[in-house]
């Protein structure tokens, strides 16, 4: 370092006016900050509180492993999510919930059955598939035709002629979930428009250890509908690979896949009421089904389990906030959103106030982080009151606070919305994955979400108005 040395006609004594005006405005503005954050004072001891049980043990990770264990996979329509919901009422119930309920919807029964890809010709090799969610299923016998390995919807195009009579595979790496996902949800539509008799789709999600990614697929009334299925990027890439060579590659697909009609469900609620305000309802929630490949661990149990235990955590501490704290489970997210668009076609127009909605579904992974959709007023409130989170080493907000199924109802009242989002590379590694297990979450990443989801629920509840819209 050089020693320092005044420049110019500055003085000694003008230095030392100019380091002593630098500190007074220093302080001053810790001063303000200081003062900013004041109206957080009467939260701190419950938010304290708050931290300091849920992260005080693995309860919430075990209630999670109950949940995974006992009911599986959960798709919509299935026995599973039926006797999950059943459990998540009489266990709510028992938690000390307040107007527990399951309010029926009517969700679509896909059923997945028995199903297949092989490449037959060169050498004999079973390829990692998955169908999509509501894909029509192949003839009993299967469809046998050579693959077309394109790279993206323009070059289908381009190539739209070496489409008839063939099985398109879309061999799109992995970029960002909103970039890639196009291919899964609208590759069917798109093959079909060019003569193709079935689609594949190189998996939506990092390369893991040749793990398809399932998920939904998107058909067009009055246009043909042909079976859809997703390879684990390690076959795709394989199946590019030889093509390029200039072989032919020929695949046999069976997919047994049906769909059943619809077939009721339930969104499950449970509440604690405001003790000054009950009709204006902070909103926190998940969505109970999964897909029917794993056990739905992070997508989204996990999400159920960390906006449930806010209210069970504010309950055992005899925390009641001015606001209706609601806790909902939505079905069908994965495959319709049947049960975020029956909430807001009953609950929007009510007597009710709606003023604040979080949701958790993006998992809980570290190095988590909050997501915030509001005015810019709202946004630095929030902000600051993310600051009682310091002792989880979460600050600050991010863009991106929305979710599926808080977005119909938030989009019909106006309320600012709110997210807790796990680190996205671990979370899209096993996201729609047979890998999307309990054993994949960490109990301390469970019990930090909870601490969290927790604290800003209360605040946003407890606060003596509402954030401004």
């Amino acid at each position: 370092m050089h020693p320092f040395r005044p420049r110019g006609s500055c003085t000694p004594i003008v230095v030392l006016v100019a380091v002593a005006t630098f500190w007074v405005a220093l302080a001053s503005t810790g001063s303000q900050a200081q003062t900013t954050l004041a109206w957080l004072d009467p939260y701190r001891r419950d938010a304290s509180r708050l931290i300091m049980v849920a992260t005080a043990d693995d309860f919430a990770w075990r209630r999670l492993a109950e949940l995974t264990d006992t009911y599986g996979a959960r798709l919509s329509g299935s026995e599973n999510l039926s006797r999950a919901i059943d459990w998540a009422v009489e266990t709510m119930a028992r938690d000390g919930l307040e107007r527990v309920r399951a309010e029926p919807v009517m969700v679509p029964r896909w059923v997945r059955g028995r199903e297949s890809a092989e490449i037959v010709e060169p050498p004999r090799h079973a390829v990692a598939m998955l169908g999509l969610g509501g894909s029509v299923g192949t003839p009993p016998g299967g469809i046998e035709a050579d693959v077309l390995v394109v790279g993206s919807f323009d070059e289908l195009s381009a190539r739209s002629a070496a489409a008839r009579g063939r099985i398109v595979l879309f061999d799109v790496p992995f970029t960002t979930y909103s970039d890639t996902v196009p291919y899964r949800t609208g590759g069917a539509r798109v093959a079909a428009q060019h003569g193709a008799v079935a689609v594949l789709v190189r998996a939506v999600g990092p390369m893991g250890l040749r793990t398809p990614h399932t998920g939904s697929v998107q058909y067009v009334p009055g246009q043909p509908a042909i079976p859809a299925a997703v390879v684990a990027a390690e076959d795709a890439g394989r199946i590019a690979r030889l093509t390029a060579r200039g072989l032919r590659v020929r695949l046999r697909l069976t997919m047994d896949a049906r769909d059943e009609g619809l077939v009721e469900s339930a969104n499950v609620i449970g509440e604690i009421r405001g003790r000054e305000r009950p009709d204006e309802i902070v909103l926190v929630g998940c969505h109970l089904d999964s897909w029917d490949v794993g056990t739905g661990a992070s997508d989204d149990g996990v999400g159920c389990i960390v906006t449930w235990e806010g209210l069970r955590l504010m309950r055992a501490l005899g925390i009641r906030p001015r606001r209706t704290v609601r806790l909902v489970l939505w079905t069908n997210e994965e495959n319709g959103f049947g049960g975020a668009n029956a909430y807001a076609a009953k609950y929007a127009a009510g007597p009710e106030r709606h003023v604040f909605a979080l949701e958790s579904d993006s998992g809980v992974f570290s190095p988590a982080s909050l997501g915030f959709s509001g005015s810019t007023a709202a946004r630095a409130l929030v902000a600051q009151a993310t600051t009682l989170l310091a002792p989880l080493g979460i600050s600050g907000v991010g863009p991106s606070g929305g979710g599926a199924d808080i977005a119909p109802i938030a989009e019909a009242v106006g309320m600012p919305t709110m997210a807790y989002l796990g680190d996205a590379s671990t979370y899209f590694m096993i996201h729609h994955t047979a890998a999307d297990t309990v054993e994949r979450i960490p109990p301390e990443d469970v019990s930090k979400a909870v601490a969290a989801v927790a604290v800003m629920t209360y605040v946003m509840a407890e606060m003596p108005q509402p954030l401004p819209r």
